[in-house]
């Protein structure tokens, strides 16, 4: 998937969830790994898992892959 539309996908999927202060952070010329950082907060823990799991669901549903999600049990 192509960058740019996977940047929407998040970040449309965060602010349909609320997500607030949502930057994306060109990390390119930093880091071989990957080109850019989404970065979000929430008013709650509850609200933040439900950021977490609405950004995988419509990466999912884009046809992305989702390797692994953090702070997860």
């Amino acid at each position: 998937m192509e960058i740019r539309k996977l940047q929407k996908i998040v970040v449309s999927a965060l602010e349909d969830i609320k997500g607030k202060d949502i930057a994306v952070i060109n990390t390119a010329k930093l880091s071989s790994m990957f080109d850019c950082i989404v970065v979000a907060t929430g008013d709650s823990n509850r609200q933040v898992k439900a950021l977490a799991r609405n950004v995988h669901e419509k990466v999912r549903e884009a046809g992305g892959e989702v390797l692994s999600v953090e702070g997860e049990e």
